[in-house]
């Protein structure tokens, strides 16, 4: 670090935070000091963002110790205003004095094809000291949390009561008042294992100094910390833990120095399924379930503790006393679930509302049945198949009124595979109750099974139909039944398996099995008018996802999107084709025939009314192409009629050429323009290339 340039500190200290808002918090601190510094033209190095459950931090190497100078120019008069005969008039001479700058120091720059006169005024950058004062409490008061508090009597929010600010530049504090507190550069180490106020002279000791006081500040450090501990446990027993990132994260910002430690429960728990051992351990204790090689679970969790190794026994204990009683609350749960069968919980789902409008459970597994049928014929399913899928979808939701899913939630579907197998329902049914739920998040896995396919799309096209058809949609932010998610996780079953479905079926299909059930606010045709752009949304999303380029996206989506599988072939055929050398000749040669095609009145062409070789030879190859199109349309070959199509550019730039299109004689014209039109209408089977954007 030179004398031009210092570290810059600032950590935020709170009272301890949910663990789901530090990393948000320290993506957008980087993101706002970025910004400002840019904004007031402070140069630095490098920026890095640190914290743990009792304070946000960013430390930024090597900012300048002034910001750099600005340069401005300030438009004038134009120079046959300024100047008459190379004299500076009254209009230069006030224009130079209002701007603080001497008329011979004026420039003259054209604007279009006017001359003018500029005043180029320079500003020397100010101190940071001096500026950093300004910028620091933005930097506070832009950070958003999902549920901040309020304390004391202030006005102000933040994710919990904020308890000191440390602000350094360099070996000097940035003074300003914050929230009542005084920046300073105290801060403050592990709140058990150092108590004491730590005073730190400049912000290079940060990391160092937190180290040493119990804190693992650096955030990468802590969670490398945290999964090496873990292994080196799990190894000692002869097991490891399954990668979980969402728990290690979780783990990581609840914790400020952590220690491993490794538990015991009785084995007679190993009984139970997997899922409802795992469940209690991860989602309610943070523990990390422990393995053997072939991925079944040993009797052993591996804790997490805020602190140093002292006292572990203790520290053990209480955390074995704690999942003692969750598993034993979880093993009464399961005995009392299995005294009957799932199927005889059915009548149950009747007690459950679904949504107020739209009746209950039990009412939505009837609906997603008479879904299933219909989507079991389209998919081509087998009597097998069908079965599986019907009696599938009685069951589907039975868990929901199980003892264990009511405590534990996040073992739906689990519990119903788990309970189907108890009740001698066969494999396959079971597999697609579990399913059913499947993708539940952005990532999971996509149902394997044709009946876990079809349950999965007819529930969650049941769900989005029903409340767009009362009125709910998903508004900015709000999306309280997951409508995006489920739409989403539809879109994604049909690309991954290549489903030939068509989305306006298939929602005329989900509102007819509430027609006549539930008072409904919206038209069938208003629901399907609304569900289908809301579908569009979603598959540009995910287009955009796999790398297409926007205006590949709009190309396709333009010429239709009711088969979403056909709308990724094309998609894929028109992102390859635009690879081909003779692709812009021929995107200039369509678009001509395009805008020309849209003054056609029709797709007839009488060939006795065509006049020049060019047009006869245009006709004929036109002809042929598009007597090969139906073929290529039929095996969705989709760039096999793009290259055929292509064979077309030649003789269009002849027709073109040796022609005029909009001649006279009404008749001629008009059997050209709907040649023309034939040619963009096959074109358009595969894309609207005039969405294309042509770059040079």
């Amino acid at each position: 670090m030179g004398d031009s340039s210092r570290d810059f500190l600032l950590e935020i200290g709170v009272e301890e935070m949910p663990a789901r808002f530090l990393d948000p918090a320290l993506a957008e601190l980087k993101e706002l000091a970025a910004a400002a510094l840019k904004e007031h033209r402070l140069a630095f190095k490098n920026m890095t963002a640190c914290g743990s459950p009792r304070r946000i931090a960013l430390l930024v190497e090597g900012v300048a110790v002034s910001q750099e100078p600005l340069e401005m120019e300030v438009k004038g008069p134009a120079v046959k205003v300024a100047y008459k005969d190379g004299v500076p008039t009254r209009a230069a001479e006030g224009f130079a004095a209002s701007q603080g700058v001497k008329v011979p120091d004026l420039v003259q720059k054209p604007v279009g094809h006017v001359d003018y006169v500029f005043a180029v005024r320079r500003e020397a950058g100010r101190p940071a000291m001096e500026v950093l004062p300004a910028i620091v409490p933005g930097l506070i008061t832009g950070l958003h949390f999902p549920k901040p508090m309020r304390w004391r009597d202030l006005e102000f929010r933040f994710a919990r009561p904020i308890r000191w600010i440390v602000s350094l530049f360099g070996k000097d504090i940035v003074e300003f008042e914050f929230a009542g507190l005084k920046a300073g550069r105290t801060t403050y180490g592990h709140r058990f294992l150092s108590k004491e106020p730590l005073e730190l002279g400049e912000p290079a000791q940060y990391i160092g100094t937190m180290r040493k006081n119990h804190v693992m500040v650096d955030v990468k450090e802590r969670r490398d910390e945290i999964w090496r501990q873990v292994c080196r446990l799990a190894s000692s027993v002869g097991g490891f833990v399954e990668e979980d990132e969402d728990l290690l994260n979780e783990v990581n910002n609840l914790v400020e120095y952590p220690t491993a430690l490794m538990g015991e429960f009785s084995p007679d728990y190993l009984k139970l399924p997997k899922e409802v051992l795992v469940t209690p351990m991860r989602e309610h204790q943070r523990y990390f379930p422990v393995v053997d090689a072939e991925g079944s679970l040993l009797a052993k969790f591996i804790a997490v503790k805020n602190g140093a190794a002292d006292h572990l026994d203790i520290v053990r204990a209480g955390n074995e006393k704690v999942l003692r009683a969750r598993l034993a609350d979880a093993n009464f749960f399961y005995q009392e679930d299995i005294k009957s069968p799932l199927a005889g919980k059915v009548p149950e789902l009747k007690k459950i509302v679904f949504q107020e409008s739209l009746g209950t459970v039990y009412d939505k597994t009837v609906r997603v049945g008479e879904i299933a049928a219909y989507l079991a014929e389209e998919l081509g399913a087998g009597d097998e198949d069908k079965e599986t899928a019907q009696r599938a979808s009685i069951l589907a939701k039975a868990d929901l009124v199980t003892n264990m899913v009511y405590e534990f939630p996040e073992l739906q579907g689990y519990m119903g595979r788990e309970y189907a197998v108890r009740s001698g329902e066969s494999d396959a049914v079971a597999e697609a109750i579990f399913e059913h739920y499947l993708p539940r998040f952005a990532g999971d896995r996509l149902p394997d099974t044709l009946p876990g396919k079809i349950l999965s799309i007819s529930d969650k096209i049941d769900t989005i139909v029903g409340c767009f058809a009362i009125g709910i949609q998903p508004t900015g932010s709000q999306d309280p039944y997951a409508l995006r998610r489920q739409a989403l996780g539809i879109s994604n079953i049909i690309l991954e398996t290549g489903a030939a479905l068509s989305l306006k079926k298939l929602i005329e299909t989900a509102y007819s099995c509430y027609e006549g059930k539930v008072l409904l606010v919206l038209s069938m045709n208003e629901v399907i008018e609304e569900v289908t752009e809301f579908f569009k949304q979603r598959i540009k999303g995910i287009l955009d996802d796999r790398g297409f380029s926007y205006d590949t996206v709009d190309a396709v989506l333009t010429t239709g999107y009711d088969n979403l599988y056909d709308v990724l072939l094309r998609a894929n055929a028109l992102a390859e084709f635009r690879q081909e050398p003779d692709f812009a000749d021929l995107l200039t040669a369509f678009i001509r025939a395009n805008n020309l095609s849209k003054n056609a009145d029709t797709l007839h062409v009488e060939p006795e009314l065509l006049e020049d070789f060019s047009e006869k030879s245009l006709y004929k190859l036109l002809s042929e192409v598009e007597a090969r199109a139906k073929a290529y349309l039929d095996q969705q070959d989709y760039r096999g009629l793009l290259g055929a199509i292509a064979t077309l550019q030649a003789p269009l730039d002849k027709f073109f050429t040796s022609v005029m299109v909009m001649v006279d004689d009404e008749k001629v014209r008009d059997n050209r323009l709907a040649m023309l039109a034939n040619l963009a209408a096959l074109v358009k089977q595969v894309a609207d290339l005039s969405k294309i954007v042509v770059t040079a």
